[in-house]
């Protein structure tokens, strides 16, 4: 049993950027098909600005996004800050913001998660 907490830091801006979003998600989909496993998939900071394009059926990782969308979750402050509050509504993403608004990794962590940052 593997219980990880993926969290997306990058944003939209670049190929580097695009790349560690993938293998996040491809990552995510790993645990999210392995029985047993436990996921948090949390998009923090410029992160959050993913939800709008990946909730677009025409966006190349859409169906990517749609395998492990059940685990989605956003930081509630971030969304805010990086103009993400209104495809996370029409979305209806969970919003975490147990520590100051934003998600808490402490907790996380003291659950028994593996935390990493894509």
């Amino acid at each position: 049993m593997g219980d990880a907490a993926i969290i997306i830091l990058a944003g939209t801006e670049s190929q580097a950027d695009t790349g560690r979003l993938v293998n996040g998600l491809e990552a995510a989909r790993e645990f999210a098909e392995t029985a047993g496993d436990d996921l948090a998939l949390i998009f923090d900071g410029a992160g959050t600005q993913w939800i709008e394009e990946l909730e677009d059926e025409g966006h190349q990782y859409h169906d990517l996004y749609r395998a492990v969308r059940d685990e989605v979750a956003v930081c509630d402050y971030c969304a805010g800050t990086f103009g993400a509050d209104e495809a996370v509504d029409d979305a209806g993403i969970v919003r975490l913001d147990e520590n100051e608004g934003h998600p808490s990794v402490r907790s996380l962590v003291d659950d028994g998660y593996e935390v990493l940052t894509f």
